[in-house]
């Protein structure tokens, strides 16, 4: 029994839990809403292509492709009050933002969204500007 119930738990977080790879236009959408932009990149990345404008940029990997969960989940808790706050992650190609956002998922967090493609592949590739700081 005691099984069932923990399986339905996870099943109802997951189930309510959202994670969804956007393209260009839907990001817009919910930039022009005030959703939360989140670039997950390393600062040498920022340097070399620029941030989309209005991004927070918070990293997630260090140099060497390690996971700074703790620095993240600090920084992020600025921006993201609850588990129910939409926001928006991306990374270069989306391979990172996309393991990044499945485990914010299984996580709980319930308004996850990733750009498609990544800055490179989908936000340049598509003629948007980025802004370098």
């Amino acid at each position: 029994m005691k099984k069932i119930v923990l399986t339905l738990a996870i099943l109802s977080v997951t189930l309510f839990a959202e994670f969804k790879t956007i393209d260009v236009p839907e990001f817009e959408k919910l930039q022009k809403d005030g959703v939360v932009i989140i670039d997950i990149r390393t600062a040498e990345e920022w340097k070399e292509t620029g941030i989309i404008e209005g991004a927070k940029k918070i990293t997630f990997f260090s140099e060497r492709g390690q996971p700074l969960i703790a620095d993240w989940f600090f920084e992020v808790g600025h921006f993201i009050k609850d588990k129910k706050t939409p926001f928006i992650i991306y990374c270069a190609h989306a391979s990172r933002s996309k393991a990044l956002g499945e485990g914010l998922e299984s996580m709980g967090f319930e308004h996850v969204y990733e750009l498609k493609g990544g800055i490179e592949n989908g936000w340049m590739k598509a003629g948007k500007k980025t802004v370098k700081e």
